[in-house]
């Protein structure tokens, strides 16, 4: 795995194993994916604490892994889990951290005056 691009961290995207739907995203670096691997369950590394911390070790709502993937550039992993507990991923008590749906009006269409912020000018 290619640990350099995000200083010292690869995303880690966590998908529902069965259904298929992506549950959270969250950021690994090298001993949270080795934690990962030898305990089965998913670890991820906090960025706001410094420190790795397993899904659920407090609530009971564990990530179970059932494989995990990289990406062309191995510097993202795909893993897909089974949910334990109430199945609760997300920390506001929903089952995906992806329930928010972005309005189609704020889409940049192709041809659209809108300017981006920071996008440089060609």
């Amino acid at each position: 795995m290619d640990f350099t691009k995000l200083n010292g961290l690869i995303p880690a995207v966590i998908q529902d194993d069965e259904t298929g739907d992506v549950l959270m995203v969250g950021f690994m670096n090298q001993d949270a994916l080795d934690r990962t691997i030898a305990t089965g369950f998913a670890t991820f590394y906090s960025r706001s604490r410094a420190t790795l911390w397993t899904k659920g070790e407090t609530s009971g709502n564990r990530l179970s892994v059932k494989s995990i993937l990289t990406d062309c550039d191995e510097d993202t992993v795909l893993v897909k889990v089974t949910r334990q507990g109430d199945g609760l991923v997300c920390h506001t008590g929903a089952v995906s951290c992806f329930f928010t749906t972005v309005p189609h009006e704020r889409f940049r269409t192709e041809g659209s005056a809108q300017k981006v912020p920071h996008e440089e000018q060609s």
